[in-house]
This record gives C-alpha cells, structure tokens and sequence, in this order.
C-alpha cells in the first residue's frame, strides 16, 4: 500500500513539472531562510551555555535611582567578589573579570598586543573554557602566570610546547605560561585571548578597595541547593551597609541575574533586566515560522487551484472502495515527498549562503550533520512542513463526491471569498508588513546617522596611550605638528566615541537635594580639546594647560551639565571632586559620544590633573592621509619603538554604533525580499493555472471584441484586489509593532504615510508584473486554436 502511494505520488510530481518545480522552489527557498534563521536562533540561546555549573553561575549587578529614574548597571566594586566569598556561606566562589589591556607581549623578536583579561584564580574553575594544557585550579594563582589561547600560543611560540616559556609583557615583567586554553568558540560573551592574574592588577596598584567606585564585573557560584531569592535578599544592602550615613547610597541595592541570561537580557527597564538581544531571538523565530507557512500557503493554492485535474482520480478511487482515511494519508504522503525534495535542495541553498549570512550576523554558523539531534529535528522539520503544506488540499480533495465528479458536475469554487483567496492575503500581508517594517528600521539609522553628533570627526585619531607614550607626550606632541601631520592633540580619558567613567560625587554651589542623584560622564583634557576635536564652544574657552598654567584645575561643561547645574553664570563655577577644586573655564555645546539614538547626557571635562588613556590627533588637511600616517608611524617608532603603532579613525568607530541595527535591517530586507519572492511564485502559478482554466472563455471575448487590456485587466483584477486587501490589512500591524519598537530609542523618527504608500505601490507594480506575463500572453493568444474544439 505504502509503495503504491509512493508511485502515485511520483507519478503525479512528474506529470505536472512545471507546478511540481514551483511548488519544491517555493518550499525549499522558504526551508533554507528558515534554517537561516534557526541556525542563527541556535547560536544566540546557546550562548554561554555550556559551562558545568551554569545554573549556580550568578552575574552581580547594581541598581539605584539616577535623574528620578530607576536603573540597573553590571559594573561593580574591586572589594565586592573577596567579601562574598569570605562573609556569605551560600557562595561557593567568586571570581572578578576586567578586559580591556592593552599590554605589549614580546616573545624573542615577536611583538604583538593582543587583547586580554584580568582573572581572580577561580575563574577557570567557575567558568569551564576546555583547558588543552595546565591545571585550571593553579594556572592563575600566581602572580606572574599567564594563560594563553591556543590561538595566541601558536602565534608567539609556534609549534613548541608553550607552557613553562617565559612572555615578556611591556618590556618590564616576565610570567610563565601556566596553561593553554582552547579557542573561545563564538557563542561567548567572554572577548580574551590571555588571562592575567587578578593579583596582577594590585600589584601595578591599578585596584582600590572603595565601594563606591564600580569598575569590574563580580560573578559567584552559589553553592549546590543554594537559593538565589534568598541570597539577592542577604546581598541587598551590601554596598549601603558598607558605606553608612552616606546619602549618596541610600537607595543603592545589589542583586543577582542568572548568567544563563546575560547575553539575552540586556536591556534594563526600572531597574529590572526585561529585554535585549532575545527580542531580536523572538522577532526572527517569528519570522522564519511566516516565511515556512508562506511557502507551505504556496502549495495549498497550487493543489486546491488543480483540483480539477485529479477530481476524477478522486472519484475513481472512491467507486472502487478507497476511503476518506486513505486518500488523506496519499495526498499528506505526496507533500511529505514534495517537501523532502525540497527539504534536500534547502541544505543545497544554505551550504552555499551561509559564509555570507555568517558574516552578516557576525557569527560563524555551520551545520552540524555529524550531529544525530540534527537529522532528528531535520525529519520532524519535513514532516512538519509536509504535514503542514498538505493537510487542507488533503482534506479539501479527499471531500469530493463521486458521483458528481464522475458525472461532469464538478466546479471549482468560484465564490467570492474562498480559502485560496484568504491565503493569498495571508501572505501578501506578511510580505507587506515585513518590507514596511525594514523601511521604518532604515529610516530609524538614516535619522540617527544624519543626526549632528557635535563634533567634527573628518581627519581625527586616536590612539591607545601604551608604553612610553605618556612619558614621552610633550615631545610626541611637538613633532606631530612641527612635523605637519597633525593640526591638533590633545590627551583624554577616553575616545570621543566612548564612554569610560562617569561619577554622582560632584558638588557644586546651589546643588539641592535633587540633584544628589544625577550622573555625570567624566572626560579629560590637557589642551585643545576644542580645537582638535572640532566642538564648539557656547561661552568661555577651552582648557589650554600650556598658555594657562593654572588651568591644571579646569573643567569644561557641556549644555547639558549646565543647565542641569541651574548655573547663572557658569564661568564663575567652582565645582568640587575627587577632594579637588574645579573652575569652570567653558562650555561646549553637546555633542554624542556614546549612543547616537540617546539623548546627550551631562558632562565634564577635567584638566590635566585626570588619568589620560587616549591621545587625539587631528591630521593636517594640507596633506594626504597616507602621507600624516606615515610621519606619526616614524614618530611613534622614535619614542615608543616596543609598541607597534596602531591608530583608529574616529569617523570609523563611530560608525560601528550602527553595527546592531544595521544588521537587524539587512536581515529584515532579506527576508522580506524572500517572503515576497515566494509570495509572487505562487502567485505566478495560480495565475498561469488560471490563465490555462480560462482560455476558451478568453477566446470567446476576444471574438466577441475585448481589447488586450480589457482581457488582462479581467484576468489581472481578481488578484490586485487581493494584495490591495493586504495592504489594508498589514499596515495598522506594522505601525503598532514598529511604534513599539521605535519606543527603545530617544532619538527616533515619527512614522509617517508615505512608507505606507509606497510600500503598497511597490507590491503592487511587484504583483501586477508577476501575473501580467500570463495575463498578456492569455490575452494575445489565437483565439482560433482556443475555440476549434467547440
């Protein structure tokens, strides 16, 4: 019986090529987006999944009251990590983590700055990264040890055996490799290829023991039964408790998220870890479910349009004693065929895309096929697709009456409103709704792009200041321009583009209550910080340390602080931090750096007597890039000749803030793109079904008189009221979910008609050239051979 179905199944695939070749495109470019998707959807939940005591892996996190709002942060103090350990029972562990050096390892005449990390000693305990070489309990537990990637171990000592060697780090220290970790796969949030250890840090003095100054991230391993809800309750009040009487503090509490749920649950609203990276997980799992169901709607019309074709297949089967049963499990069996087909020529699809699509989602997928779990979730994904495309043309054929088939009396349905024609609304409006929503998202990057950020970043620099470059500075500085690569330099804490400390503890005159709790982004400068970064000033002047000796004491404010300050005369400010006088000498007018969607918030610039880490060059415009790089490459080899000289361009970062949302809306086009190629495929077909079902009718009003365009408006019509219904339909959808959407950004667009309607006039034209080829053809054929059987 099984066999029989299979050669009726095949047989009527070969029979009908054209549709069978439509239906199996149509299915398999809808089952490789949506393993494009999957694969992707796979990644992201499986971020940092695979650590062995992932369910008591703990993330510590802050959460106080800023500006009257409510708000959650992960950075937290250096003495947090060693007092749980000592003083809570329930903590297994705690370890603290800080990225970000920028260390010069030098192995025999190797010269490399990789990116690495600090680590307390029980990191590679807590956190389960494969160690190919060393024991995780010990690799850290020295002051001069090292742990390398396996990646960096091949890279300074080749194919020699790395542990036990000696890496010499800024020309200074010497650390022992104690261990080899294998690369960190691409689902982790962890970015490090060397871990240092914590003590490490201490002993450079680059650590303090105060509990207001958050600067690292606290993990903690709970102990096995532990309870996070009563342990968040013990740690509440930690910091406040450690820091009594202090007002700034009050209402400052401490809680724990579920490191499982770091990487997805970024985005905190009152306080609270509500969203983030899942709300992308969410959008395109729903997506690629649309873009299946579209596909599978493809086969729906085209079997339920053919219907005639096997009505009498129906009614012969049914004489001679098939049963309802029987026919549903053939019709269900050819899909599931059609659907394996179409299944094997999708993996085709995504092996040649997916080092692409890897490379737009900026992760590298691959398909498992030596995985079982994966050939199991392959056959359920067939069968549901099959099972899915097939169950209304099964039931729908399967209903037909023998006799009246057998007899002639068999009609399509020619209502008004019939299940084919609800379908094709379904997918036109999906399609409709995705290209809306994917024009709003660029409208949304366009907007912020656009936006004034304040500063003028053509020609500007930056540079990390390692090594001797700090001790050298005043020279580095006077060749630079004597030299004429650069107009401007100026030293900063940060780059323009960043934002690496901000701080409550700022006094000034008339501060209120209130104002107790606003927070202030810290940069720095020693001179020109005006000039070089080309902001501009709303009164006042810039800090200039070399013209202004005194100007060691200065600060700049921007609108944004002043106003907030209610200073009437802000030139005559004395503010006061880190147990220091500031005289305000300026105020710049706000310019972004840091999210180009946020509103700009308050901030100062301090003079000389802050930490510097970025140096700023503004390049000479008299000259050509190429030929300023040049002149500070040999500058930077005279004064710091052990650090390569690495630069990046500040018009460059700042477009890498667009990364994110850039990304969400390539992939919104792309699958727009498919969902309404999948849409007009099967909307060819059931227009070239129809054309086919109607050609003696047409012939007939062409003898009669009808004119081309009145038979291809006729044949036309009945499917551009379709997608006009989509249009209808999808556009009240699209504005609430990107209404919504839009409300995740301060600086956003307001959505206005005109997307609407052009939208809806770009499916249109889509629509009309997909079934205008078989409407025109129908409607210039011989109306001769179509009536010569009557």
């Amino acid at each position: 019986m099984i066999k029989n179905y299979f050669k009726t199944a095949w047989r009527n695939l070969v029979r009908n090529k054209v549709y069978s070749l439509i239906n199996i495109l149509g299915l398999s470019i809808g089952m490789a987006a949506c393993i494009l998707i999957l694969l992707w959807v796979q990644n992201q939940l499986s971020h940092d999944r695979f650590h062995k005591n992932l369910d008591r892996i703990q993330v510590m996190n802050n959460r106080d009251i800023n500006d009257g709002v409510k708000f959650a942060w992960s950075w937290t103090p250096n003495i947090m990590g060693p007092t749980l350990k000592k003083d809570y029972p329930e903590v297994a562990d705690a370890v603290r983590y800080a990225e970000g050096n920028h260390f010069l390892f030098t192995v025999d005449e190797k010269k490399l700055v990789p990116s690495g990390a600090f680590a307390d000693p029980a990191f590679l305990s807590v956190f389960t990264f494969p160690l190919l070489k060393g024991d995780a309990r010990d690799a850290l537990k020295e002051v001069n040890n090292i742990v390398l990637t396996e990646q960096l171990a091949r890279s300074l000592f080749g194919s020699d055996d790395p542990i036990g060697k000696i890496v010499k780090i800024d020309s200074i220290d010497h650390f022992k490799v104690t261990g080899v970790l294998k690369n960190l796969p691409d689902n982790t949030a962890f970015d490090f290829s060397y871990l240092l250890p914590w003590s490490y840090k201490d002993k450079l003095g680059w650590t303090d023991s105060a509990w207001g100054n958050n600067g690292v991230h606290t993990y903690v391993m709970l102990k096995e039964g532990a309870s996070k809800t009563a342990f968040d309750q013990k740690v509440n009040k930690i910091t406040t408790n450690h820091l009594p009487g202090d007002p700034l503090y009050k209402s400052r509490e401490v809680f724990t998220q579920p490191f499982k749920d770091q990487w997805l649950y970024s985005k905190q609203e009152n306080g609270r870890y509500t969203g983030g990276r899942i709300d992308m997980v969410r959008m395109f799992t729903a997506i690629a479910t649309l873009i299946l169901i579209i596909a599978c709607i493809n086969f729906m019309n085209l079997s339920t349009a053919r219907s005639g074709k096997r009505a009498k297949e129906v009614g012969v089967r049914k004489v001679v004693g098939a049963q309802k049963k029987g026919l549903i499990v053939q019709f269900i069996g050819e899909s599931v065929l059609l659907s394996a087909i179409a299944f094997l020529l999708a993996l085709i699809i995504v092996m040649i895309s997916l080092p692409e699509f890897s490379t737009l989602v900026d992760q590298q997928l691959h398909l498992p096929f030596s995985s079982p779990l994966f050939w199991i979730y392959a056959l359920v994904f067939i069968l549901f697709s099959g099972v899915l495309a097939g169950s209304y043309p099964a039931f729908y054929l399967s209903a037909f009456n023998p006799v009246k088939v057998l007899k002639g009396f068999f009609k399509s349905s020619a209502v008004s409103v019939n299940p084919r024609k609800i379908l094709v609304v379904i997918q036109f409006t999906v399609a409709v709704l995705l290209i809306i929503s994917t024009f709003i998202v660029m409208q949304q990057i366009k907007h912020a792009q656009t936006r004034d950020n304040g500063y003028d970043a053509r020609n500007l620099v930056f540079v990390h200041m390692n090594g001797a470059i700090e001790q050298y500075y005043s020279l580095i500085r006077n060749e630079l321009i004597s030299r004429g690569a650069a107009a401007a330099v100026t030293k900063s804490m940060s780059p323009v583009t960043e934002r690496y400390s901000d701080s409550w503890n700022i006094s000034w005159t008339g501060k209120t209550a209130e104002d107790k709790k606003v927070n202030f982004v810290r940069m720095a400068s020693d001179a020109d910080f005006v000039k070089t970064l080309g902001t501009k000033l709303a009164m006042g002047r810039d800090i200039d340390i070399y013209k202004y000796p005194g100007d060691s004491n200065a600060v700049l404010l921007n609108e944004t602080a002043a106003r907030m300050m209610h200073l009437r005369d802000p030139l005559t400010a004395v503010l006061k931090a880190d147990g220091i006088e500031w005289r305000v000498v300026g105020v710049v007018k706000d310019f972004i750096y840091q999210s180009p969607y946020e509103k700009v918030q308050q901030l100062i610039v301090f003079g000389p007597r802050s930490r510097f880490n970025t140096l700023h060059i503004k390049l000479n415009p008299v000259n050509t890039t190429r030929q300023n790089l040049d002149i500070m490459a040999a500058i930077f080899k005279q004064f710091n000749p052990e650090y390569p000289f690495d630069y990046k361009f500040v018009d460059a970062e700042y477009a890498r803030k667009f990364k994110e949302e850039q990304k969400t809306g390539t992939m919104a086009a792309l699958f727009a793109g498919l969902t309404i190629f999948i849409s007009c495929l099967g909307l060819f077909a059931l227009s070239a079904y129809m054309a086919e079902t109607r050609i003696k009718e047409v012939g007939v009003r062409k003898v009669l008189g009808a004119s081309v365009f009145n038979i291809t408006s006729l044949l036309s019509g009945s499917f551009l009221k379709l997608v006009i219904i989509s249009c209808v339909v999808a556009s009240p959808i699209a504005w609430f979910v990107m209404n919504n959407w839009l409300k995740n950004y301060e600086y956003r667009i307001s959505i206005g008609w005109p997307v609407f309607a052009g939208t809806g006039l770009l499916v249109m034209i889509i629509a009309l050239a997909t079934i205008s080829f078989q409407s025109v053809s129908a409607a210039l054929a011989n109306p001769v051979k179509a009536l010569r059987s009557e």
